[in-house]
């Protein structure tokens, strides 16, 4: 392509100005390519770093780690676990001698490199263990001691994972007997370290009576180490040697060193005792838990207000076990002195209000004391649930609720944050005093801060479930109903999610809104959350935001109890998705097609989808139409033989005229891969098959739950007529889940063919009425009992059925031409150009579901219903 050229009456500027500008523009990018010329190896050093062509991968190796430079050698050693892959023999034999050579001069990178290497061919099992500790272990060994932190770690963690494997043998003679000197006192402080996190590891490889001979003496002698860093590090592994050694030992030998160092000058060796002590406390008996470990910890909380700030953030953060550990052996006066430790480690630092409201005038001293301060508070939050079974959940309201309503606003991001992670755990475990937080729920939902919405929208489903049903697993009355802000808060995130660019956080909030169906009415959806999800389809920029409101716009569609609802979606999506004048959201119409195969019936895309898709394959936008070739075997996946035979016909002339004139290459290229894969699928009949029996029932339910949808709805206008009063959702839901009993014991295989009134008595007609408001007002219930998660198993299970009679022939007659016109007459015959609300849509399936459809498509709502693209003044 050309540049476009120049307006008319604008001349190229070639003057003073604008050349100064051109050179400044130069200057900058010559400043900016300066050091990437520097970096530019010259003929010399690139002739240094040649090698030849010609040598093997080993040979490569070999002379790299002799003559190479230290960047070549480091390369290699990255190698070293492909080549034990390649050859293994060889490897050994000449490569691993250059590497140890390497590794004596070698810098930090090689090193780091070289104990990842050696950690991926022991992972990798490239070779026995017996070889690997011949070749390796000592290499491992030799490099432990490290001036650099960082690289001695690194080979730490290799030798860990390396004694996971080796035999009792082999880590007696290469490890334990060696680590005799280096744990003594005239060993350096990092080869006592290095002890002590090898001495917790080997406690597990052996029996109690080697262990109390041979390792408990070298650990009573580094817990007794002059350097507190040393008693502290081998504090910690007190609990790995603890399960080692059993419960007696633990008691004679463990739980005095944790005493005594409880007691320690250094703070460090004080709080590793304090954490270990409450890691072990299962293992302790009650006259030790309540004798010895009690005594100390209530010394410990005592003091933590005078000491360290980092002491009361372990103390926060172990404070839910430590109380689940104690709860048995605690007096009331001592549990209640727990629990008022506890309220006020979640409001510390709240006090002390200075009045400051800028930082730069706060003291760094101070800002660092509010940031552990709000440390501690994160720590509460974590332990809540924890602390409710502490105070059992029927006292709540009276213990706990004040605190609860603390953490939620508390004023710093991530103590709501993770209060918001442990909502659903409070939810659970309040069960039917779950009333008690509502409004807190409705508080983090309005958050401000996106992060906490990201948090309680992972669980919301389950949530907004527990708070509908009051918590309780018997049917009852809808909870929600007293919570009116509920619906405000819900969209008020949405929308404050679309604003920002988090958009990972607005596609999952889209995901988790598929839940509602099952908690607020079909109305409330309809007028609050449907046009939104079409806003979103059609506006929004970010793909996996689009698709997610599509996606929720058919769980929607899927649930809606009114006809007249359904008929006005499936119009808006056909003719302002589908014909759109925008070609993205003619793709966005392809995408909600395969939604809408996924999550209906069969018969109910080929009444209402199937001919506006395959119309698409007249796109003028290539990309739609190959988007089409590859959703056509989904497609024709939802059509049965005989009954659909009219629609296979409209599919092959389509796919025939692809194959004619299509004039885009790669287009084509598919349109011929999809004409193979058409041909391959078997036809699915209208009677059920072995091969496909799964897939059918499948699909025979979701078309009898579809039937049953409209059934439901006709049977309340019925009863509305009847009683001459209007029946509201709430009286409906409420006598829809007190038939729940009655339902589950009606079969399964319920016809989808209800016969009418007019075919039976009027005694038999009557029964036939009740059975079916018995089966439609217990529908809503029934569909969702296992949480909307159902749709996601119906989709993994609904694969495209194999079904095709006469597309073989397509590839065949590719030379004949179908124009544009013929086609469009005769599927002009079965779509019509518009698809009003009021009258049914056009049926173009099985006569089953038309003459349901049919049945109810004359009746219309009491009151009037406004468009849904129109604004409502009650809508926020």
């Amino acid at each position: 392509m050309h540049p476009p050229p120049p307006a008319a009456g604008v001349a190229m500027d070639f003057g003073q100005n604008s050349l100064f500008g051109y050179m400044e523009d130069l200057q900058e990018l010559t400043i900016i390519e300066r050091p990437v010329r520097r970096s530019l190896k010259t003929p010399e050093e690139i002739e240094r770093l040649t090698v030849d062509e010609d040598l093997s991968d080993i040979e490569r190796a070999v002379y790299l780690l002799s003559a190479g430079q230290d960047i070549q050698g480091t390369s290699v050693i990255a190698n070293l676990p492909f080549l034990m892959r390649q050859n293994p023999t060889e490897t050994l034999r000449r490569v691993l001698p250059k590497v140890r050579e390497a590794l004596h001069v070698a810098g930090v990178e090689m090193q780091l490199t070289a104990a990842v290497a050696f950690l991926t061919i022991l992972q990798e099992e490239s070779v026995s263990v017996h070889t690997y500790a011949h070749s390796f272990l000592q290499v491992i060994l030799l490099h432990l001691e490290q001036r650099d932190t960082g690289v001695s770690n690194a080979w730490l963690e290799t030798l860990l994972a390396v004694i996971e494997v080796l035999p009792k043998e082999t880590l007696r003679h290469e490890i334990l007997n060696p680590l005799v000197s280096k744990a003594q006192l005239s060993q350096t402080v990092q080869s006592r370290l290095v002890s002590c996190k090898i001495l917790g590891k080997l406690a597990n490889k052996f029996d109690a009576h080697t262990i109390k001979r041979e390792i408990l003496p070298l650990v009573k002698s580094l817990c007794q180490d002059v350097e507190y860093e040393v008693r502290s590090c081998m504090c910690r592994q007190l609990e790995n040697i603890a399960q080692g050694i059993g419960t007696e030992l633990t008691k004679n030998v463990v739980l005095p060193e944790l005493i005594e160092l409880s007691r320690d000058e250094g703070s460090s060796v004080r709080l590793a005792a304090f954490e270990t002590l409450v890691n072990l406390l299962d293992i302790f008996d009650t006259d030790d838990r309540s004798q010895t470990i009690l005594p100390l910890v209530k010394s410990f909380c005592e003091k933590s207000f005078k000491a360290d700030e980092s002491i009361l953030i372990s103390l926060s953060f172990h404070l839910g076990k430590l109380c689940h550990g104690l709860y048995g052996i605690l007096t009331p006066d001592q549990h209640l002195r727990f629990l008022e430790f506890y309220k006020k480690l979640c409001t510390l630092g709240l006090q002390q209000e200075n009045g400051h409201n800028l930082e730069n005038q706060i003291p760094p001293q101070v800002l660092e004391q509010e940031k552990k301060y709000t440390s501690v508070r994160k720590n509460c939050a974590y332990n809540f649930p924890a602390m409710i079974v502490f105070v059992d959940p029927k006292n709540f309201h009276m213990e706990l609720y004040s605190t609860f309503f603390c953490l939620c606003h508390d004023p710093e991001v991530p103590v709501r944050y993770t209060i918001a992670i442990c909502f659903y755990e409070v939810s659970k475990l309040l069960n039917s005093g779950i009333y008690l937080i509502q409004k807190e729920l409705i508080t983090l939902l309005q958050d401000e801060s996106l992060e906490v919405l990201d948090a309680l929208v992972e669980h919301l489903p389950e949530i907004l479930e527990l708070m509908s049903t009051g918590g309780e697993s018997s049917v009852q009355e809808n909870k929600l109903s007293s919570l009116p802000d509920l619906i405000p808060a819900l969209t008020a995130a949405e929308q404050r999610a679309a604003a920002s660019l988090k958009w990972r956080t607005h596609e999952k909030l889209l995901q988790k809104y598929a839940c509602l169906p099952q908690i607020i009415s079909s109305d409330q959806i309809y007028y609050r959350f449907l046009q939104r999800m079409f806003t979103i389809m059609m506006t929004n920029n970010v793909l996996p935001v689009q698709k997610a409101a599509s996606r929720t716009l058919c769980v929607f569609l899927r649930y809606n109890r009114k006809q007249e609802q359904r008929h006005e979606v499936i119009q808006k999506l056909i003719e302002q998705l589908g014909q759109g004048k925008s070609y993205w959201n003619r793709l966005r119409f392809l995408d909600t097609c395969e939604f809408i195969i996924e999550l209906f019936s069969k018969s109910f895309f080929c009444k209402y989808f199937f001919l506006p898709a395959i119309e698409l394959t007249h796109d003028p936008v290539a990309n739609v139409r190959m988007k089409l070739c590859y959703l056509l075997p989904k497609v024709k996946s939802t059509l049965k033989i005989p009954a659909d035979k009219h629609l296979l016909q409209q599919l092959e002339m389509c796919v025939r005229k692809l194959l004619c004139q299509e004039k885009d290459k790669d287009v084509l290229a598919i349109v011929k891969r999809t004409v193979l894969e058409l041909d391959r699928m078997e036809m699915s009949m209208d009677a059920f098959q072995k091969k496909f029996y799964e897939k059918d029932l499948l699909d025979q339910e979701k078309e009898r739950e579809e039937l049953l949808l409209l059934e439901m709805e006709q049977l309340e206008k019925e009863k509305q007529q009847n009683d001459g009063r209007p029946l509201s959702d709430k009286i409906f839901d409420k006598k829809r889940r007190d038939t729940k009993t009655l339902t589950q014991s009606l079969p399964k295989n319920i016809p989808i063919s209800v016969p009418g009134p007019s075919s039976s008595t009027p005694s038999t007609s009557k029964e036939i009425k009740k059975s079916k408001l018995i089966r439609s007002q217990s529908f809503n219930n029934q569909a969702f009992h296992a949480k909307y998660g159902n749709l996601e198993k119906s989709a993994s299970k609904s694969s495209t059925a194999a079904y095709a009679p006469s597309v073989s022939g397509l590839a065949k007659t590719a030379v004949l031409s179908l124009s544009d016109d013929s086609f469009r007459a005769r599927s002009a015959s079965n779509v019509p150009p518009s698809y009003s609300p009021n009258p049914a849509l056009p049926s173009t399936s099985r006569g089953t579901s038309s003459t349901a459809d049919s049945k109810n498509s004359g009746s219309k709502d009491p009151q009037p219903r406004k468009a849904m693209s129109k604004s409502r003044k009650s809508n926020p």
